[in-house]
């Protein structure tokens, strides 16, 4: 019994140390959507990019509020931290403000069939729309669209410029 527990416990820790090794690769095929993973916001650590740059105000001679655009990683649409701090200080500037409608844009850079960067795009936007509805927010205040790479941020061909581009704004109707 003894020997089984003993082999047992070395199998495990074989398993342990064999995948920890393992690194994660971008996907090989473009056109399928890959795994959600998690992104810093551009301009901390170690991924280069811009700030969290406030939205244009509501209309002019309207009180003015400003929605934060978030930042995702290369092929993923998952919240991060970063986004969700950012999403809750959204949602709760549209909670204070309930005649508000929002239009959540999806973005990509432009790695990437037009196709697939559309449902990315989409993709990003429907999350960030789904944290927004769980925080309280009302779906009917808020659609979504993909731009996909149609609108980068920066049109440079670089690290810095992708990071910018991988975002979700959020227009204000």
């Amino acid at each position: 019994m003894r020997l089984l527990l003993v082999l047992v416990l070395v199998l495990c820790v074989a398993v342990m140390v064999g995948c920890g090794g393992k690194k994660a690769r971008p996907p090989e095929d473009i056109d399928e959507i890959g795994e959600q993973g998690g992104a810093k916001m551009p301009g901390e650590g170690d991924e280069p990019g811009a700030t969290d740059e406030p939205v244009t105000p509501i209309k002019p001679g309207a009180d003015e509020i400003e929605l934060r655009r978030i930042y995702f990683g290369y092929d993923k649409y998952n919240l991060d931290n970063d986004a969700i701090t950012t999403l809750a200080g959204n949602a709760a500037v549209l909670m204070d403000n309930p005649s508000v409608k929002i239009r959540i844009e999806g973005h990509c850079d432009d790695r990437g069939t037009e196709n697939y960067n559309l449902a990315l795009g989409e993709k990003r936007a429907l999350a960030a729309r789904d944290y927004l509805v769980n925080f309280g927010i009302a779906q009917s205040r808020i659609s979504v669209i993909s731009y996909g790479e149609e609108r980068p941020l920066d049109p440079a061909e670089n690290e810095k410029a992708w990071a910018k581009n991988r975002r979700s704004e959020f227009d204000i109707r």
